[in-house]
C-alpha cells in the first residue's frame, strides 16, 4: 500500500496510458480484454503497465476463471492524495508567511 509520496509511484502515474488505466479502474474492475477495448493498446503492453501499477501498490488482482480482473486500491490512492494535499497546505502556509531560509 502507498503510505507516502514515493518517487517511484509518481513515476508510475506519470505515464499517460497508466493514468488512463487508473481512471478506468476507478469506475469498475476490468480484465485485460476490457482494457484493450477501452484503450486500444496491445494486450502485452497493457500487461506490463498493469504489473507496474500492481508493483506500486495501486492495483489489486482477482482471478476469475481464465481471466484476471484488476481494480484500483482506493486506500492507496487516498493515502497518496492525502499526502499531496498536506504538501500543498504546507506550501500555502509557507508562502503566506513569507518563509525563506537566509543564505
Amino acid at each position: 500500500m502507498v503510505t507516502s509520496v514515493d518517487g517511484d509511484v509518481l513515476k508510475v502515474l506519470a505515464d499517460p496510458l497508466r493514468m488512463r488505466i487508473v481512471r478506468l479502474l476507478a469506475r469498475e474492475a476490468l480484465c485485460t480484454t476490457h482494457l484493450v477495448e477501452e484503450t486500444g493498446a496491445k494486450q502485452t503492453n497493457l500487461s506490463n503497465h498493469l504489473r507496474a501499477l500492481r508493483d506500486a501498490g495501486l492495483v489489486d488482482t482477482e482471478p476469475c476463471g481464465r481471466f484476471t480482473y484488476y481494480s484500483l486500491r482506493p486506500g492507496a490512492v487516498a493515502a497518496l492524495a492525502a499526502e499531496l494535499a498536506e504538501l500543498a497546505a504546507t506550501a500555502r502556509e509557507a508562502s503566506a508567511a513569507g518563509r525563506r531560509r537566509s543564505c
